[in-house]
């Protein structure tokens, strides 16, 4: 299955973006899902058996607990897509960054009163 099949459905993503902070057990991962969605424990057992079977995560055991953690590998697949579109969006990223840090250089100005 593709890296983009698997993205396109927003309970994988929430559940890539929870395991992108570090290894987490399937029952943690199910009560802030089944929270976010109200979905049930299968219904999110199911998603990370997808996200397991695509490439995207990865689980080991440790006792009774499934501990799921992200693999990048597939990701590189959706990061050399997006490297054609990067041209469009990273100009305006840097020339926002400019404005923040004229920003922040002008509120810091001495005598400056901050209003």
């Amino acid at each position: 299955m593709q890296a983009f099949e698997v993205l396109r459905d927003p309970v994988r993503r929430r559940i890539l973006e929870l395991l992108a902070d570090g290894e987490r057990a399937s029952g943690a991962v199910a009560e802030v899902i089944g929270h976010e969605f109200a979905i049930t424990q299968p219904a999110v057992s199911q998603h990370l058996k997808v996200l397991r079977d695509s490439g995207l995560a990865s689980v080991r055991v440790d006792g009774a607990r499934r501990i799921y953690a992200v693999d990048t590998s597939p990701l590189q697949e959706v990061d050399a897509w997006l490297e054609r579109f990067r041209r469009f969006w990273e100009p305006r990223l840097d020339t926002l960054a400019a404005e923040i840090a004229r920003g922040q250089r002008t509120s810091k100005a001495p005598g400056d009163s901050g209003c």
